[in-house]
């Protein structure tokens, strides 16, 4: 697959309750709002017809991209790593060899990332540089400011 996107079963789960969401209730709440703005009279000079329309056309937007993501998801299942590389789903313990801080990251699909609670896209630089290398291995990230070298300590599922 060309646009792959790692997805967790609760990712997945989560993207298919947010799709019919927006097919079910969503799709309804702006028909409505449609059908009132049209009530209005002239729709050309109708802001409140032109605002929900643009609001049908998220909406759109927003289900094609689901759709396109749930058509294009790998589920993360098990994770393998008896081979000890890494790859995505695992968690990865590194050493910042500049400040020598110890940082764990698990790797996951861009969908579900969130660096704040260390979870790391596979898509971004540090999960790119990551993927395929295993413990002991010393990983360099090209920054705008520098490049950040970081020693893998250790893999897990």
């Amino acid at each position: 697959m060309a646009n792959e996107v790692f997805l967790t079963k609760e990712g997945y789960k989560e993207l298919e309750q947010r799709l019919d969401y927006l097919k079910t209730t969503a799709r309804v709440d702006v028909a409505n709002k449609i059908e009132v703005a049209r009530s209005f009279g002239d729709i050309s000079e109708n802001s409140e017809y032109d605002a929900a329309r643009e609001e049908e056309a998220l909406v759109e937007q927003e289900i094609q991209q689901i759709t396109n993501t749930l058509r294009n998801a790998k589920i993360i299942t098990k994770v393998k790593t008896d081979n000890g590389k890494v790859t995505v789903g695992c968690t990865v313990e590194l050493l910042d060899l500049e400040y020598k801080d110890e940082l764990t990251f698990k790797i996951m699909g861009s969908f579900e990332s969130d660096p704040t609670k260390g979870l790391i896209s596979n898509e971004s630089p540090l999960g790119k540089a990551l993927i395929g290398k295993e413990k002991g291995d010393i990983v360099e990230v090209v920054t705008p400011q520098n490049i950040e070298k970081y020693k893998i300590l250790s893999v897990k599922a």
